[in-house]
C-alpha cells in the first residue's frame, strides 16, 4: 500500500504552540489517553470516554477516580472535565 506523502506529517512539523501539559503523576497510558481526551473535547462522559477511546467501562472506572483524587479531573453531573478546564 502506498503512502500518500501529502498526509504524512513529521514530528518537526506540529504546531507546539498549543502543547498540552499532562501532570507528571499521571504514569499509566490509559490515564494519559484519557486526560488528554477530556483536555481536548473540553469534558466527556463515561459512555462518550467508552465510545471515543474503545477502553472498557470496567477499566475506566479506576482511571477517573485516580484522575479525580489527584485533582486533575472533577466531574460535573455526569460529564468529566479537567479542572484546568
Amino acid at each position: 500500500m502506498a503512502v500518500d506523502r501529502l498526509n504524512v506529517m513529521s514530528a518537526t512539523q506540529f504546531d507546539t504552540t498549543d502543547a498540552i501539559d499532562v501532570p507528571n503523576d499521571l504514569t499509566s497510558a490509559e490515564s494519559k489517553l484519557v486526560y488528554l481526551f477530556l483536555t481536548t473535547s473540553e469534558g466527556a462522559t463515561m459512555e462518550e470516554l467508552h465510545d471515543a477511546l474503545d477502553i472498557r467501562k470496567i477499566s475506566l472506572f479506576p482511571v477517573l477516580r485516580t484522575l479525580t483524587e489527584r485533582n486533575v479531573v472533577t466531574r460535573e453531573g455526569s460529564t468529566y472535565v479537567t479542572s484546568a478546564a
